[in-house]
């Protein structure tokens, strides 16, 4: 018995009234995260000398295609943050000499952010050992299932993100 099944088992004694089904979803959903971050995605980026928030921005600009360039408001609407977070790790890989920070040559009021040769080399060759570290974390489940899994995720978010358009009654 897990520490989910425990706490709802619990719960199922004190207040049977409940729906525990979403308590014990939205539980696991929290400690499959947290056991992920720390068994797998931590230890990798420090690893390589990254944190994760680091790895995301390098990954964003890779991703980005030729010339591996963006403005810091797409960087940080991408990566959902706020503008003060989003200027502390690019500070971080500016000094790493992973970015580099240069006038835009379509606003000249605005900066682009722009993997260096160290940065795309760099991003070339952690995101495979990424995407392996993230399949070990995932080898309990069969493609079968990551895939059942991916899509019911994915209608998870675009649910809740549905909600959350809708003003609460509370």
């Amino acid at each position: 018995m897990d520490n989910v099944e425990k706490a709802t088992r619990q719960w199922s004694e004190e207040m049977p009234e409940l729906n525990l089904l979403v308590m014990a979803v939205i539980g696991r959903l929290k400690v499959v995260t947290r056991l992920v971050h720390r068994d797998y995605l931590d230890p990798f980026f420090k690893n390589h000398d990254l944190q994760a928030g680091e790895f995301d921005v390098l990954a964003s600009l890779r991703r980005a295609g030729a010339p591996y360039a963006l403005g810091p408001t797409k960087l940080y609407e991408a990566l959902m943050i706020t503008s003060g977070g989003m200027t502390n790790r690019l500070d971080r890989l500016e000094k790493a000499g992973l970015i580099a920070r240069s006038p835009n040559p379509e606003d000249r009021r605005g900066t682009l952010v722009s993997l260096t040769d160290a940065g795309l080399e760099m991003i070339n060759r952690i995101v495979p050992l990424h995407v392996e570290n993230e399949a070990v974390a995932l080898s309990g489940l069969t493609t079968d299932e990551q895939n059942t899994l991916n899509e019911l995720l994915r209608k998870l978010i675009d649910g809740v993100e549905a909600g959350s358009r809708q003003p609460r009654q509370d």
